[in-house]
């Protein structure tokens, strides 16, 4: 005699539990204690009801949703750092995540909010990378009351309920600039110094600003800091700021680019014919900062590993998910100082 197969009514008569109870678990819908899930799923095994593949996966929890909140117009270094998250999908499935980018107008921190009050209620965790704003700051803490822990990253932000923040130690990476230009220009030398920064509402720049003229003031008085320009991360608006400052300044002697869009201002010492003579330090390693490197417009790049970036945040998150510490497993961020010499 065949044996007539089991269906839902079976699984339920064994499990102890209605129907519509045993079709929720089945296709993972909420709403079901756990225990109520284990007792299904084994009744399910134990008649023979799904292969046994498929059990482990109506066991296996949801990818836990992430999202990373990015500048749609900055630096080749963000860029990347929003290519990781979509490109390495295959990476993640360890940890059981899903992760996506959303893309905000650069600079502005109602954009920046409104991303953050409007996305973040709908997944499990935010990293993003902050401005200075209380707006942003407002929409930060409403996301911790809900429950849903928030990293900045690359930029942080004051005063805030942010979980963590990943990215350098700015103002050692400002001093950093600062000693490697005192360096190459010597201690004896009387010099003009120059600095760019993306914009002084990412805390970041505000950081590196503050260490470089720090360490300035303690080793390298000699030198005169102009005043600092912001280039928004922009290479147009870049090369206009170098250009004037190589036009109003003969005896410029050093450039640090405290953000993004380094070729606008390597594009404006090589059409002056100054390319090797005013030291040019900047930040991220690139497609076109290693190319600048190479042929010796840029004589050093400040660089953190965007790979490295995105795997700390989600680590911490699934830190707080399996309730570990949340640094459990996470390498602390680390500069590298790249000349054309040591070129990775």
């Amino acid at each position: 005699m065949t044996r007539s197969l089991p269906n839902v009514a079976d699984v339920a008569r064994r499990a102890g539990v209605s129907t519509a109870t045993v079709d929720r678990v089945l296709h993972k819908r909420p709403g079901v204690r756990t225990a109520t899930v284990q007792r299904v799923v084994q009744a399910a095994a134990e008649l023979e009801y799904l292969p046994r593949q498929e059990l482990h996966a109506t066991l296996a929890p949801e990818p836990m949703q992430l999202l990373f909140v990015l500048p749609d117009r900055s630096s080749f270094f963000l860029r990347m750092l929003g290519e990781w998250v979509g490109y390495s999908q295959e990476h993640w499935a360890p940890f059981n995540v899903n992760c996506k980018t959303a893309f905000i107008q650069s600079f502005d921190p109602e954009a920046l909010a409104d991303m953050l009050c409007r996305r973040g209620p709908r997944v499990d965790g935010v990293a993003f990378m902050a401005l200075e704003h209380p707006l942003v700051r407002e929409a930060v803490d409403m996301l911790a009351e809900r429950g849903i822990p928030c990293i900045t990253l690359v930029s942080d932000l004051s005063h805030s309920k942010r979980v963590a923040y990943v990215g350098l130690d700015n103002r050692a990476a400002g001093r950093t600039a600062a000693y490697l230009i005192g360096r190459f220009l010597g201690p004896a030398r009387r010099a003009k110094v120059a600095l760019i920064a993306g914009s002084l509402s990412y805390r970041a720049h505000q950081e590196r600003e503050a260490g470089f003229m720090q360490l300035l003031a303690e080793q390298y008085p000699q030198l005169q800091v102009l005043d600092l320009r912001e280039g928004y991360d922009d290479e147009r608006t870049n090369y206009r700021q170098t250009r004037a400052l190589l036009e109003q300044n003969a005896d410029l002697a050093a450039i640090y680019n405290i953000g993004g869009a380094s070729e606008g201002v390597a594009r404006a010492l090589k059409e002056s014919g100054q390319e090797h003579r005013v030291v040019f330090i900047g930040h991220g390693l690139t497609p076109d900062t290693r190319a600048m490197l190479i042929d010796g417009t840029m004589d050093a790049v400040i660089n953190q590993s965007p790979q490295s970036a995105i795997l700390a945040c989600v680590r911490m998150f699934t830190n707080l998910r399996d309730r570990r510490d949340l640094n459990s497993g996470v390498e602390a961020t680390r500069s590298q100082v790249i000349f054309r010499e040591n070129l990775p």
